[in-house]
């Protein structure tokens, strides 16, 4: 039998969640000189390296467990089943019963032991209830001190998202710079106005996703 651990899986994109398009592809006519630059192809890519950040956070904080049952609190749970570390949700069905309960079905039956044992492992503060087919977890509900501490780990989340997406923005500020003894003054301009757009509407984005995780968590 695979040797059973339950580790935190990295941030991966939500699969409720789809990200928005901010800046839209436009001709900027640029100087002879400048050909090799193409600023909307940088600033392309400068959304999607924000937008990769955004997912992050909305993965991060949909692991936040707030007394909701929520498929959501067990995609960082890994089996390492023969040798390879896989996602639980590779391995089962993750289904909510109830407000308060989980219910995980694996797709092979030889590995509910497995899935189990990943479970306890995980620390979530809920105990597996294997009936031989398939596992239930009921979700216990936050103490009132739980639900603080809850709400500041979202603030953190959402902190740690905009330090992500304002990096991208100096490193695209910095690309600008670059070539700035090629780009004409209007274009470079237009470009890091652009870039700083973005950025503002991402935070707000940002406060918005930790503001309704925050209300989540605190209501009782």
């Amino acid at each position: 039998m695979a040797r059973i651990t339950a580790l935190v899986a990295a941030a991966t994109l939500c699969n409720a969640w789809t990200p928005a398009r901010h800046i839209r592809p436009r001709s900027i006519q640029l100087r002879a000189a400048d050909e090799d630059f193409d600023v909307d192809m940088m600033l392309l890519e400068t959304e999607e390296k924000m937008q990769k950040s955004i997912a992050a956070c909305v993965s991060n904080l949909g692991a936040l467990r707030t007394g909701r049952a929520s498929p959501d609190v067990l995609k960082r749970v890994v089996v390492d089943y023969y040798g390879a570390e896989t996602p639980l949700n590779q391995l089962a069905s993750i289904s909510v019963a109830s407000g308060t309960q989980l219910v995980v079905s694996p797709f092979d039956k030889s590995t509910l032991g497995d899935v189990e044992a990943a479970l306890l492992d995980a620390n979530l503060g809920m105990t597996p209830n294997n009936d031989g087919e398939i596992i239930r977890l009921n979700i216990p509900q936050l103490t009132e001190d739980r639900r603080k501490d809850v709400a500041k780990e979202a603030k953190a989340v959402g902190e740690e998202a905009k330090v992500a997406v304002r990096s991208t923005r100096k490193k695209a500020n910095d690309s600008v710079k670059k070539k700035g003894k090629d780009l004409s003054e209007d274009v470079a301009k237009d470009a890091q106005d652009q870039i700083q757009k973005l950025t503002d509407k991402l935070v707000k984005e940002i406060d918005a996703l930790v503001a309704k995780k925050e209300k989540e968590v605190m209501t009782v």
